[in-house]
């Protein structure tokens, strides 16, 4: 999917996580191993991957929502592709409030800063989501796109 960076909407849900006591900011460097460790946990490794790039840019590209020292979710770009956008995930106890929305927005906004005008979405998941919330563009015959010929992980046998 293509989304325009130069005119992103607001998001309510920006003030929502904020009021209830959620912070959305750039990783830092020193977080790192507990960011991959939690991606791990509750993802995949192929995402972990991807964050262990994201993180290794500098500055960092990936943004995560913190209540407190608790991890909620996580957001990048720049991890497979330049320009790409995730990938992006919340923990399931702290979906539906609104956050996997302004990490959605905070990322994109950082890709704006960085100079991007666009930016593609890879995989998307909910392609629904992303054409109401931002009127992305489906690009045509764009699946499995680069993810296409990938590793698997191995069978243990």
């Amino acid at each position: 999917m293509l989304v325009r960076l130069y005119d992103l909407p607001d998001f309510p849900s920006e003030a929502k996580v904020a009021a209830a006591g959620v912070t959305v900011r750039r990783a830092l460097p020193p977080e790192r191993h507990f960011v991959t460790a939690w991606v791990g946990a509750k993802f995949n490794n192929y995402w972990v991957s991807e964050v262990e790039m994201a993180m290794s840019q500098h500055p960092v590209t990936c943004w995560i929502a913190v209540r407190g020292n608790d991890l909620l979710g996580f957001a990048c770009h720049d991890a497979s592709m330049k320009g790409f956008f995730g990938p992006t995930g919340v923990g399931e106890a702290a979906r539906g409030q609104g956050i996997g929305e302004a990490l959605l927005i905070a990322t994109l906004r950082g890709m704006r800063e960085a100079g991007y005008g666009y930016a593609v979405i890879g995989d998307p998941g909910p392609v629904e989501f992303y054409q109401r919330r931002l009127d992305a563009l489906e690009i045509p015959k764009s699946s499995p796109g680069i993810y296409g010929g990938m590793l698997a992980e191995p069978n243990p046998e």
